[in-house]
């Protein structure tokens, strides 16, 4: 086995099998600037290189991811919230580009972009007493990194609205029954069941596995690419809303937002 280790996230190489950490643990591994950068870069590093055959998802510590880092964010005019919004659908590009399999190993909790970014990969391996929510609107934000695609694509259009717009959290098994997950496994397992299913697939046809992504990937009426595309567009524009403003300060703050919309004024 061979380890290197670039922060913010760690790769090991494992034969066949690469697993990428997001490594803020400190941050409960929440996805700024430079970790978006460098999990794509891993992601694509991962793609190009030979030896690697399935990629693992995970995260350090205790918590899988919680979403964007807040603390990283601000108002900001739509034209520069899209190259933002851009780094992170980078890394949803490389999920979904890659013919390899992608499996997210989740322990503790996976909130908003954390949600999406499991959502995205071809299997999620989840330990029992993980979370789930879709906490984007909490900020005045719709959802980003693949929302738009993988919720209705593994749970269904109608629940996913509700996930979005009423962003309760979700237990391992009630996620697991849905179809937001594809296993549950007992806490502080769920990289290693992960690592038995990524060697399962590295000894498979690995050609297969691209056609059978390729092919999922079209679901016959929208192209997920497209509507990637749109989803940044729409999520920079947020970065510009009073909502936005104050949902960023309502967290700063340690407090509920009071967004203008609940007090009926125009958003």
């Amino acid at each position: 086995m061979t380890t290197t280790t670039a922060r913010p996230v760690l790769v090991d190489d494992d034969a066949a099998v690469r697993t990428i950490t997001l490594n803020r643990p400190h941050k409960r591994n929440a996805i700024d600037i430079e970790l978006r950068i460098a999990l794509a870069e891993a992601l694509e590093s991962a793609d190009c290189d030979p030896a690697v055959r399935v990629i693992i998802l995970t995260g350090a510590g205790p918590v899988f991811c919680s979403g964007g880092d807040i603390s990283t964010m601000q108002r900001m005019p739509a034209e520069r919230a899209l190259d933002r919004a851009h780094l992170a659908q980078r890394v949803i590009r490389a999920i979904w580009n890659t013919s390899k399999p992608v499996l997210a190993a989740v322990e503790g909790s996976a909130h908003g972009a954390g949600t999406a970014l499991a959502a995205a990969c071809d299997r999620v391996v989840a330990a029992s007493d993980a979370k789930f929510a879709t906490t984007f609107t909490n900020v005045g934000l719709a959802g980003d990194m693949g929302t738009f695609v993988s919720l209705p694509t593994r749970v269904g259009a109608a629940r996913a609205r509700q996930m979005l717009m009423l962003p309760a959290p979700i237990s391992a098994p009630e996620a697991f029954q849905i179809g937001l997950i594809d296993a549950v496994v007992e806490p502080g397992q769920a990289l290693e069941s992960a690592r038995r299913d990524a060697r399962q697939l590295a000894a498979g046809p690995a050609r297969a596995y691209g056609i059978i992504k390729a092919l999922l990937a079209d679901p016959g009426t929208v192209n997920p690419f497209e509507l990637l595309e749109r989803e940044a567009t729409c999520q920079s524009e947020l970065f510009d809303t009073d909502d936005f403003a104050e949902g960023i300060a309502a967290f700063r703050e340690k407090r509920r937002p009071d967004f203008g919309a609940a007090k009926g004024a125009p958003a």
